[in-house]
C-alpha cells in the first residue's frame, strides 16, 4: 500500500479513536446546586396516602388503615419527630379535604371498603390537636373534592357512594358561618375521582380533568354548570394539575401515561390550552409541587402502562420553569411513589416526598437553590392580611429580592393537592424592607394560610412565613 492511500486511513482511525475516548469520558459530576440532593429514608408507621402542611410547619399525614388501628400521625420537619394524633372516630382513608379560614381541616367522605364511601365530615383543629364531628353530608363520597370559595365556604364534589361507578352527583357546600350543609341542587353532574378542581380570579369553579372535557361551576344560588374549552391530550387520570397566578396546568397523568403538559390562562380574556414544554419522561400516579421561586416540582410516578406499575418506576425528579417554558432533570429519590404517594412543600423550601401502596417511608429533598448562598431573610411581617391591601414586610436583604410568593399549605391525596396555589406579589423596595400588594380579590386568594416567600436574586428563596389572607 501506497503512503498517500495509507495516511487517509490513520487519519480516520485518529479521528475515530478520539471519538471514542470522548463518548468514554466520565461526565461532569453533579452537585447538589446543579440537581438538589434527597436525604435518607425515613421510616414512617403508615403510608403518607393524606398529607397535610399545618400553619405551625409540622405535617400531618394518615394512610391505608382500618378504624382502631393506626391513627393519624404528625411530623415535625425540624426535628424529625413523630407522634400520634387523635383518631376522628371513623376511616377516613380516601377521603376529600381542604382548609378553611382559619386552618381548621375540612375533611369529607372516608372507607368502608373499596368503592363504598361514608357520608361522614369532620373538622381536624390543628392548633388544639382535636376532631369535631360535624352533620353528615347527603350520601357516602370515596375520592371526592374538596374546593374551598372566596368566602370560606368549601365545595364538596364527587365521591362514589356504593360500588364502582355509583357517584354522588351532588355537589355540597359546606356553610363555615353555620357549621351546615347546602345542596346545589340545580348542579348536579357525575364527575370522576377526585375531580381536578380550581377557584377562578371570576368566583367560579374550574373542572379542569382528568377528562378532556372541562367545565365551569357557578357556586352562586343551588348552583349551575357550562360547558368549558377541550383540552388537548385526552384523559389524564392520575395526573396533577396546579394553580400559577391565574393559570391552570395539566402534568402527565393517563394509560398509558404520558409526557406532554398543558395549560390554560383564566387571565386573558379567551381562554383556551396550549400545550406547554414537555416532560422528559411520561409519567402517572405522579406529584407536582409548587416551589417558592415559581418552578413546579414533579417527584416519582411510573413511565409504564397499568394502573400503578412498579416495574417502570420514575425515580428522577424534574422541574419545569414556567417564565423560560423548560423543564430540567434533577436528582433521583431512592424509592418509587406510586398509587398512594404524597409530596408536600415545607416552609423551609424543601418537599417531603413519601408514601406508595403499602409503603411506609418518607424522603425529603433539598431543591438546588438551597445549595447557591445565603438566605433572604424576614425580620418580620403581618400575621394577617386583606385582600386589595398593601402590607409591609422587614428585611435587611430588600436590595437583592425579585421575587414574592405565597404558596397556600398543601392538603394532597391521590396525585392531586386540593388546597395547593401560587400567587405572585407586586413590590416596593425601602430602604429596610419591601411594601407588597397583596391578591386583590379572594377569588385570587381564598381566605387561610399562606407562605410568604423572599427570593433573590441568586433564586434562593427565604423561609416561608405563614401568613393568613382574611375574607375581605
Amino acid at each position: 500500500m501506497s503512503m498517500k492511500r495509507f495516511l487517509p486511513r490513520m487519519r480516520g482511525l485518529v479521528v475515530s479513536l478520539a471519538a471514542c475516548t470522548m463518548l468514554a469520558a466520565p461526565a461532569e459530576a453533579q452537585t447538589p446546586a446543579d440537581v438538589g440532593q434527597w436525604s435518607s429514608v425515613m421510616t414512617w408507621p403508615v403510608s403518607a396516602t393524606h398529607t397535610h402542611l399545618q400553619p405551625d410547619g409540622r405535617v400531618m399525614f394518615f394512610g391505608e388503615f382500618s378504624e382502631g388501628d393506626d391513627p393519624p400521625r404528625l411530623w415535625n420537619p425540624s426535628t424529625n419527630a413523630l407522634s400520634s394524633l387523635p383518631l376522628p372516630g371513623y376511616n377516613i382513608f380516601c377521603s376529600g379535604h381542604s382548609y378553611l379560614a382559619d386552618g381548621r381541616l375540612l375533611v369529607t367522605g372516608g372507607h368502608i371498603e373499596s368503592h363504598v364511601g361514608l357520608p361522614d365530615a369532620s373538622l381536624y383543629n390543628p392548633f388544639t390537636s382535636s376532631w369535631s364531628h360535624l352533620p353528615n353530608m347527603n350520601k357516602g363520597r370515596w375520592y371526592p373534592t374538596n374546593t374551598t370559595l372566596s368566602n370560606g365556604d368549601v365545595m364538596v364534589l364527587s365521591g362514589e357512594v356504593n360500588g364502582t361507578g355509583d357517584m354522588n352527583l351532588l355537589p355540597q357546600r359546606w356553610l363555615a358561618a353555620s357549621g351546615s350543609w347546602k345542596d346545589m341542587t340545580t348542579a348536579q353532574l357525575k364527575l370522576p375521582y377526585y375531580p381536578r378542581m380550581f377557584l377562578l380570579p371570576n368566583g367560579k369553579l374550574f373542572y379542569a380533568g382528568p377528562q378532556r372535557g372541562t367545565r365551569f361551576m357557578d357556586p352562586n344560588g343551588t348552583g349551575s354548570w357550562t360547558s368549558g374549552p377541550l383540552s388537548n391530550f385526552g384523559t389524564r387520570s392520575y395526573g396533577p394539575a396546579v394553580f400559577l397566578d391565574g393559570k391552570v396546568t395539566l402534568i402527565g397523568g393517563g394509560d398509558p401515561p404520558t409526557a406532554t403538559v398543558e395549560q390554560i390562562d383564566f387571565t386573558v380574556a379567551s381562554p383556551t390550552w396550549r400545550y406547554m414544554a414537555s416532560m422528559s419522561t411520561p409519567r402517572r400516579q405522579h406529584n407536582a409541587v409548587i416551589l417558592p421561586d415559581g418552578t413546579v416540582l414533579v417527584v416519582g410516578g411510573s413511565s409504564g402502562s397499568g394502573f400503578d406499575n412498579h416495574d417502570t418506576p420514575v425515580l428522577q425528579a424534574e422541574v419545569w420553569n414556567p417564565a423560560t417554558n423548560q423543564w430540567k432533570r434533577l436528582a433521583s429519590q431512592r424509592i418509587y411513589r406510586g398509587y398512594h404517594s404524597t409530596a408536600v412543600l415545607l416552609p423551609d423550601g424543601r418537599v417531603v416526598s413519601g408514601g406508595g401502596r403499602k409503603e411506609h417511608t418518607a424522603e425529603v429533598y433539598s431543591p438546588p437553590y438551597l445549595f447557591k448562598g445565603a438566605r433572604p431573610t424576614i425580620g418580620s411581617a403581618p400575621g394577617v392580611v386583606a385582600p386589595g391591601t398593601s402590607f409591609f414586610v422587614a428585611t435587611p436583604d430588600a436590595s437583592r429580592v425579585t421575587k414574592v410568593t405565597l404558596i397556600a399549605i398543601g392538603s394532597v391525596t391521590h396525585a392531586f393537592d386540593q388546597n395547593q396555589r401560587l400567587l405572585t406579589l407586586g413590590f416596593t423596595r425601602t430602604s429596610n424592607g419591601i411594601t407588597l400588594t397583596a391578591p386583590a380579590s379572594n377569588n385570587l386568594a381564598p381566605p387561610g394560610y399562606y407562605m410568604l416567600f423572599l427570593v433573590n436574586d441568586a433564586g434562593v428563596p427565604s423561609i416561608g412565613q405563614m401568613v393568613r389572607i382574611s375574607a375581605g
